[in-house]
């Protein structure tokens, strides 16, 4: 009897699938719940597709109302609070509005000169690399030159369609901003009432964690936002200084490249240094040119080392692997977009994390 109930017992666990090994039962846990995750990351990817225009909008407005939102507070312990906001918003975008008319007159005014430079330019940069080390034959830029024609007036039909796609990709643009201006108007002037209403929808219990996380996620998006406009406007400014010294065409205009170009981590002022070490090839030659692109390394030592440990390391707190990750993965997502909101959107979530994960600490309003 005592051996039929443990072979009995020996059977009912092997059906129970005690002899599968608990390692193998984890990794299956896991899995079907990552391949779910995966899943439900993936349809948020395609609905975010689908409504990209929509997405980029908010995502400029919350951008506008971190930056402004301190503006309009300042400005609100004199004015009215509804005329504090249209001052701090309008007065800002007419600030902007007044650089780009700016920038677009200098080159403009420019133009002709630059042109002029640049086929002097491209003349002291054949003569360059067919000089020592780099012995160049004539032949070879001269086919190049013939390779470069022939590729623009064999695919004229299709950079033309191009253009023309790329001015409907402007009118969306335009859209976009609009609808960006028209959401960081009520953002500002009443973000927070937006999340207590936004709470009021939640059941009782759920509403002190997502008080938690929301709270956790503006403060990190907040910080981010405000740190990589101080690094960037720094960078600007370091740039500029150098081009203006160095006498580089079209300083001005390289320089807001320079700045809104910082907003993609790691990979931005590099492009946009590129972009200025071309420019000084082409307009005051080699020298200047390796003058220009030393200022990517000196540029990028004191973003990592300087300004990001000690600017941002408060509100973010990423390793550059993951930094470097997010944006790569970002671009390849969704463009330059992508690179653009990659890293911010990971730090908001490892910032709801961590919060979520941590002890209570008390309760704070939101200030969105």
């Amino acid at each position: 009897m005592g051996s039929a109930r443990r072979a009995a017992s020996a059977a009912r666990r092997a059906g129970d699938g005690a002899a599968v090994h608990h390692g193998l039962r984890v990794s299956a846990a896991y899995a079907w719940r990552l391949l779910v995750l995966g899943a439900a990351v993936y349809a948020g990817f395609v609905i975010l597709g689908r409504l990209q225009l929509v997405a980029v909008a908010l995502f400029l407005a919350l951008v506008v109302t971190s930056v402004l939102r301190p503006l309009a507070d300042l400005l609100a312990r004199w004015l009215p609070r509804a005329l504090a906001v249209v001052v701090s918003v309008v007065g800002s975008l007419m600030v902007v509005l007044g650089l780009l008319a700016l920038v677009g007159e200098l080159v403009a005014s420019e133009w002709g000169r630059l042109g002029d430079e640049f086929s002097g330019g491209v003349g002291r940069i054949e003569r360059w690399l067919r000089g020592p080390p780099f012995h160049v034959s004539p032949t070879v830029t001269s086919d190049l030159q013939d390779k470069v024609n022939t590729f623009v007036s064999q695919h004229r039909s299709t950079l033309i369609s191009s253009a023309v796609s790329g001015a409907g990709r402007l009118v969306e643009v335009l859209t976009a901003a609009v609808l960006a201006l028209f959401c960081s108007l009520f953002f500002v002037h009443s973000g927070d009432r937006f999340w207590r209403w936004f709470q009021e929808l939640l059941p009782q219990p759920a509403r002190d964690p997502w008080n938690r996380a929301g709270r956790a996620a503006w403060r990190t998006f907040a910080g981010y936002t405000r740190g990589i406009v101080i690094v960037a406007a720094t960078n600007a400014v370091l740039v500029g200084i150098a081009l203006f010294v160095l006498r580089v065409p079209l300083a001005l205009p390289l320089t807001l490249l320079e700045f809104f170009a910082a907003f993609i981590p790691l990979v931005g002022s590099p492009i946009a240094l590129g972009v200025a070490t071309v420019v000084a090839l082409a307009s005051r030659g080699p020298v200047i040119a390796i003058v220009v692109l030393a200022l990517i390394v000196i540029v990028g030592q004191i973003e990592g080392h300087v300004l990001h440990p000690l600017v941002m390391s408060w509100a973010v707190r990423l390793h550059p692997v993951v930094v470097a990750v997010s944006v790569i993965a970002g671009g390849i997502l969704a463009g330059v977009v992508g690179a653009v909101v990659a890293v911010p959107m990971v730090s908001v979530a490892w910032a709801v994390h961590r919060e979520l994960r941590s002890p209570r600490t008390g309760h704070r309003q939101v200030d969105t």
